[in-house]
């Protein structure tokens, strides 16, 4: 009668593991392990002459050929979606100058993020810092300033002497800091960067490109603090007896700026990675090599009136009605989670599209076995214009295939626990 019982109850569960669940949302039902990439439909094919599709990716960016800015190098990204607009030997490894610095003040605010410092705590002045030749603040060894105080001076009037003062008090030794500063830079994949310093003065080694720049830069935008100093056109330390002006004249000239560094010595010529934000659209325009600070600011406001004149982002549709679990079939679970990356923002040629739509694909049910990353269907954005990409709706877990042994398995554990 035991092994009756036994018998009845392994059929039972077979049974229901072989039967359909009921649909997670109604679609066709079609082999999933495959679906075909549909060409993509664009919405211009000649705008302003260097951009060749209108969907939230620029398949064409412009460069020197298209126009030119007057520098060695020049680099514009938009910073939210990573997109890049424009490139000019981005590549090229050269001196960067104080734009050194947007690597120094990331790590100090991740160390203020980490709670290893604090903006009120003390920062001494070393013979090694006061040794710093270039733009300074005239620290006096033994002399004491904030955390903060030390920030502002950095980011407002790019001193060489409180950027190794914040460096030592970050990594104990500037050399130690500067381990730190190539190791971010390695974990940033800034793969044509590599700092010897703190500060940016010309040293044997030390460069970077235009790229990598704006890859920094954009992860110290993550730090909306920062802004706090960046945008400082003027202030004072020593209770209003040493001044600061900031040197990036864009401040008094620029709508929308926000940032970020200058940077001038003899071997990198004259640079500036400078940032701006305008209706939720923020950009990062690097010039290297530039003949003269009026060059510049030329070239940098010339770079992001490019951005702002012809791109916008949008929003990603909400995608909250997604399932977040399909239904398996001769599977050991009834349902296996879901999901779909998809971008927060994304960015598009002005004017391509008035509205962005959501199609859902996904089968009634899956047939097990199938693994985590596996495809189980798909999300479809479209413009109104048509398709603008496709997003694969991903298995999160492994689903196992329910044969007898496991329904004999599970049926047993179930029998030993009543």
């Amino acid at each position: 009668m035991k092994d009756r019982l036994i018998y009845i109850l392994c059929a039972v569960v077979l049974m229901c593991a072989a039967a359909p669940r009921a649909a997670a949302i109604h679609m066709t039902e079609e082999n999933t392990d495959e679906y075909e990439n549909e060409t993509v439909n664009v919405f211009s094919t000649d705008i302003i002459a260097v951009m060749t599709g209108a969907d939230s990716f620029v398949e064409k960016i412009a460069g020197p050929e298209n126009f030119d800015v007057p520098c060695k190098a020049a680099f514009l990204i938009e910073q939210r979606t990573g997109q890049v607009l424009y490139e000019k030997y981005a590549d090229e490894q050269l001196p960067m100058a104080s734009i050194t610095k947007i690597m120094t003040m990331l790590l100090v605010m991740e160390a203020l993020d980490d709670g290893k410092i604090t903006i009120n705590d003390t920062v001494p002045v070393s013979e090694h810092a006061f040794s710093m030749g270039g733009s300074q603040v005239w620290l006096e060894p033994g002399e004491i300033f904030t955390v903060g105080e030390m920030l502002k001076a950095v980011a407002v009037s790019s001193a060489n002497d409180a950027a190794v003062a914040l460096a030592e008090l970050v990594g104990g030794t500037e050399e130690a800091f500067c381990d730190t500063m190539n190791r971010k830079a390695e974990q940033l994949g800034m793969v044509n960067t590599h700092f010897v310093n703190a500060c940016g003065l010309d040293a044997d080694g030390h460069y970077s490109t235009a790229k990598d720049i704006a890859i920094m830069a954009a992860e110290l935008m993550k730090h909306q603090e920062i802004f706090d100093y960046t945008t400082i056109w003027m202030d004072y330390l020593r209770g209003g007896e040493t001044q600061l002006v900031n040197t990036n004249k864009l401040l008094r000239s620029y709508n929308g700026i926000t940032g970020l560094k200058t940077g001038t010595t003899s071997k990198a010529g004259v640079c500036i990675c400078a940032t701006a934000t305008r209706e939720n659209m923020s950009l990062i325009a690097v010039v290297l090599g530039a003949d003269s600070s009026r060059e510049r600011f030329s070239a940098a406001k010339k770079l992001l009136d490019f951005g702002f004149t012809n791109f916008e982002t949008r929003s990603f549709p909400d995608i909250s009605h997604l399932p977040g679990y399909i239904p398996v079939k001769l599977g050991v679970e009834k349902n296996v989670p879901i999901e779909c990356k998809t971008p927060d923002k994304l960015l598009f040629v002005k004017g391509s599209t008035s509205r962005l739509t959501v199609e859902i694909e996904l089968p009634e049910y899956i047939s097990a076995p199938m693994y985590k990353g596996m495809k189980a269907g798909a999300l479809t954005l479209y413009g109104s214009q048509g398709k603008i990409k496709e997003y694969p709706i991903l298995l999160s877990k492994d689903t196992v295939r329910m044969d007898f042994s496991t329904a004999f398995t599970i049926m047993i554990d179930k029998v030993a626990s009543m």
